[in-house]
């Protein structure tokens, strides 16, 4: 795993020795900041479920002014504060160990971009999109990038947001509210 473009180009990052987090594929990831590439300089991003801090990362090193990085693993949140000292990040980054509650109500301003890779299993997309449209969490012309498992059915509208555009890279989906 390593960071595709930017400042940090080419870092390797650390992963958990067991199968515990997913990380996100390059291709994926690609996609993912090919899809919000006009929207990343100066923005505060928040990777609401971090795992490795591959997304926020990739964030930062592609402009991104800031990232809050959440994750409810403590392993996790080891991996996630290793790899953010290895880009030399600290001064742009923020680490919140908790569920995606907690992690949200730590938000400084709302985000302009939510990097969204739940475990697939479960309903914690659905949940954290519905928790940021009730608190007003995404900024005014803000994003939501949600990857998740192909055969998972995400609802067009989910609180006040709506799906603007669904790509599929093999088993893994990325659906992108605003």
């Amino acid at each position: 795993m390593r960071i595709v473009a930017g400042e940090f180009k080419g870092r390797k990052l650390n992963a958990p020795a067991d199968n515990a987090v997913r990380p996100t594929t390059d291709m994926v990831k690609e996609a993912m900041f090919s899809i919000i590439m006009g929207r990343i300089e100066d923005a505060y991003v928040c990777d609401l479920f971090a795992g490795t801090g591959n997304l926020g990362l990739e964030a930062l090193s592609r402009g991104a002014d800031k990232c809050i990085f959440g994750d409810h693993a403590r392993s996790s949140i080891k991996i996630i504060t290793d790899n953010v000292a290895l880009c030399r990040a600290e001064d742009r980054s923020e680490i919140v160990q908790g569920d995606f509650l907690k992690v949200l109500d730590r938000l400084e301003r709302p985000a302009d971009i939510f990097l969204l890779d739940p475990p697939y299993k479960g309903d914690l997309l659905e949940k954290s999109i519905s928790a940021i449209s009730s608190a007003g969490l995404l900024a005014e012309g803000g994003v939501i990038i949600a990857e998740h498992d192909r055969g998972k059915r995400i609802p067009d509208m989910i609180g006040k947001y709506e799906k603007i555009k669904e790509k599929r890279y093999g088993r893994v989906v990325l659906s992108i509210f605003m």
